[in-house]
């Protein structure tokens, strides 16, 4: 069921209104590369994301580049993060542990967000699942088998992202409170080590590009608030769920309990902890690369609320077992409707930061073939790139060379003295900025544009779409 509710809620408007953001769009562009060219891509930039690059490619090349096409590998993905949150719950304490926890994940918010996006973090989160899953498996009947099953599905989660290897402090964390034989530890530590050495390559080719990601800045209030409310929901669980339960509860439902707690406490924690620790030296924390932490988030929820469906059960009269089940319907149902705003605004294109659909869209009907075009900074090419007919014949004044002819995501600009010298030879010039008050970049290239159209140039329309503004200038009196 959990599979299904998760695969449901998927394809639930999956389209987002047929509309596309910029993180999918470089997924979609890059994906329509050659083999080749997305290989030389990777040796400039976007290296942390080449396999699921590779894996996009050949999906176009079978079916077809819809957006149906680009999104459903994540919806798929969380599905089977869905079941194995409910393996990994009934393995270890019981079916219905396993049941609530797996239809918690399915809808939690930011799972719902990142199963309907075209990147890669909801099949690293599927593996992380899974390599949890197999650690308990490898803990309960350690093999060789066992442990390099485990440890190769580290390196292929680690491929899609690098920060996918933070699971395994936590890994690590749980085998210690757990006070297992040093033979399980010494296992655990080979496989953790090899992991770790076979995406290195990946994190060093990574490191050199990291001004890529030099936008990213230290969490806002709204983060933090959102970090403290995920770990304390958690914390709570976690407490909730390991009171000292009833004797008829048992000794060895206890034993699972804790052991649940034991795993799903450090992967809620850790990676979220370690990134915000590294962003201390160079910022680097974003919620999506530790998704994977939902993971431990629902099987917390669902432990909790079958220790509370258990409380209730010795409280209430034997015949009222179908009133507390009628109880908990509601209860559900309550959150299910606290849930519907936010559910149903993640199916719109206003639940992301832009909407380049809308953008290129935009442009279109606001200028003529005569123009040219300015992106203001210009990592903004990448609203183009993914709707060139929307820009055909607009003359892109900044660009020295194309992206796929310099082997990077946006291209090569002319110099700051070359673009003024461009900018002056057209009348009609539209204009692509992040929308009024966002900081504007301060090299050279990018101020010659603010000031040639400042000095130069008239506003004649301006028009706001999701993200991004959109502006016609031309010289005086030729609006």
């Amino acid at each position: 069921m959990p599979a299904l509710l998760a695969l449901l809620m998927g394809l639930w408007g999956i389209r987002r209104e047929n509309s596309m953001w910029r993180d999918e769009s470089v997924t979609y562009q890059v994906a329509h590369r050659s083999l080749s060219e997305i290989w030389h891509l990777l040796g400039n930039a976007d290296a942390v994301h080449g396999l699921y690059y590779f894996f996009m490619h050949a999906l176009f090349a079978v079916g077809g580049d819809s957006l149906v096409t680009l999104r459903l590998p994540s919806v798929l993905a969380t599905s089977v993060s869905a079941f194995l949150v409910a393996s990994t719950g009934s393995r270890l304490v019981g079916p219905r542990t396993g049941l609530i926890g797996g239809l918690a994940f399915a809808l939690l918010p930011m799972v719902q967000m990142y199963a309907q996006e075209g990147r890669s973090y909801a099949m690293v989160c599927t593996l992380i699942a899974l390599a949890t899953f197999l650690l308990i498996g490898a803990i309960d009947n350690s093999s060789r088998r066992r442990w390099t099953a485990y440890a190769l599905t580290v390196v292929a989660a680690g491929w899609l992202h690098e920060f996918a290897v933070l699971a395994l402090p936590a890994h690590g964390l749980t085998l210690y409170l757990a006070r297992l034989p040093r033979a399980l530890m010494r296992s655990w530590a080979v496989a953790a080590a090899l992991s770790v050495a076979a995406v290195a390559p990946l994190a060093l080719r990574s490191t050199d590009q990291s001004g890529q990601v030099s936008w990213i800045g230290w969490p806002h209030p709204g983060e933090w608030l959102v970090i403290a409310a995920v770990t304390l929901v958690g914390v709570l669980c976690a407490g909730y769920a390991t009171k000292p339960a009833e004797p008829a509860t048992g000794t060895r439902a206890r034993a699972g309990v804790l052991r649940l707690v034991r795993l799903t406490l450090p992967l809620l924690i850790v990676p979220t902890a370690t990134l915000l620790l590294a962003s201390l030296y160079d910022p680097m924390y974003l919620d999506r690369y530790v998704l994977y932490s939902q993971l431990a988030l629902a099987l917390l929820i669902g432990v909790a609320v079958d220790r509370l469906w258990d409380a209730a059960a010795r409280t209430a009269r034997p015949a009222a077992s179908r009133s507390r089940a009628v109880v908990f319907g509601i209860a559900a149902a309550g959150v299910a409707a606290a849930l519907l705003p936010v559910t149903l605004q993640m199916r719109t294109p206003d639940s992301r930061k832009d909407n380049v659909t809308a953008i290129a869209a935009q442009v279109r009907t606001m200028t003529s073939d005569d123009a040219g075009v300015l992106f203001m900074p210009s990592r903004r090419r990448e609203w183009a790139l993914s709707y060139p007919d929307d820009f055909r014949g607009l003359t892109d004044l900044a660009l020295q060379r194309g992206p796929r002819a310099d082997n990077t995501l946006e291209g090569t600009e002319f110099s700051a003295d070359r673009i003024r010298v461009r900018l002056r030879a057209f009348d009609r010039i539209v204009a692509l900025t992040d929308p009024p008050g966002q900081p504007e970049d301060a090299f050279p290239e990018e101020a010659v544009k603010r000031d040639v159209l400042r000095q130069e140039f008239v506003v004649c329309r301006r028009a706001q779409a999701k993200g991004g503004q959109i502006t016609l200038y031309a010289r005086p009196g030729r609006c």
